[in-house]
């Protein structure tokens, strides 16, 4: 997410980490820049009035360099012609500032179907079941109290569909750009995650290589 409004950005960022989401946050177009040119991301939220390069800029690079990440314009201006003229840039949706945080979640799932290959609303695999619209897990029909992190690393591993997920695409998919890549993070939420999905545990471990679903 790039905003330059600090509280903004910090708070919106909390609350979809809250829900499972890994976000990056910068305040400047110029370091937005810097984050795509390294990072692959699902969905960009850029307000056009960022400081340095601007959203509209940043919104070009990401339809130049076809990413594939979806973009989402913020801005104060409601009028129709502004919009269209964020629309026109090449950005896949619009939001107008002040919004609703259900209504921008709602647009980034969304956003997010679209930048990736089709799945289903409803994973399975190994007696588990993941409802990701409702955001809950199951296995066996008992309900699964997982906490963000460990909720983010089994839809993951779900998602990979039984192929081995190395310990830094986890990193990249459910963590954010905060976190120390040589702490043990992964490995004490797949141990919990481990503990609550109970026994026979259906997340195996591929030494030197990552971890996968299935038997």
């Amino acid at each position: 997410m790039a905003e330059d409004e600090r509280v903004l950005a910090d708070t919106v960022a909390e609350g979809l980490r809250r829900l499972s989401m890994a976000v990056d946050v910068t305040y400047d177009g110029d370091t937005a820049l810097e984050r795509l040119a390294v990072n692959r991301y699902d969905v960009a939220v850029l307000d056009r009035d960022l400081p340095g390069s601007t959203g509209d800029e940043v919104c070009r690079w990401i339809v130049a360099h076809g990413t594939g990440t979806r973009v989402l314009l913020l801005t104060a201006a409601a009028g129709i012609r502004e919009r269209v003229e964020g629309l026109g840039l090449g950005a896949d949706d619009y939001l107008t500032k002040p919004f609703a945080f259900a209504e921008l979640v709602a647009r980034l799932q969304a956003l997010s179907r679209r930048s990736a290959p089709a799945l289903p609303p409803v994973l399975e695999r190994d007696g588990i079941v993941l409802d990701v619209a409702r955001h809950a897990a199951s296995r066996d029909g008992l309900p699964l109290a997982l906490s963000p992190k460990e909720y983010a690393v089994l839809h993951v591993l779900m998602r990979a569909d039984g192929r081995v997920v190395s310990t830094e695409d986890l990193l990249e998919q459910a963590w954010d750009e905060h976190t120390d890549p040589f702490t043990n993070t992964v490995r004490t939420t797949v141990m919990t995650l481990r503990r609550k999905l109970g026994e026979p545990s259906p997340i195996r471990t591929v030494p030197r290589v990552g971890y996968r679903l299935g038997t």
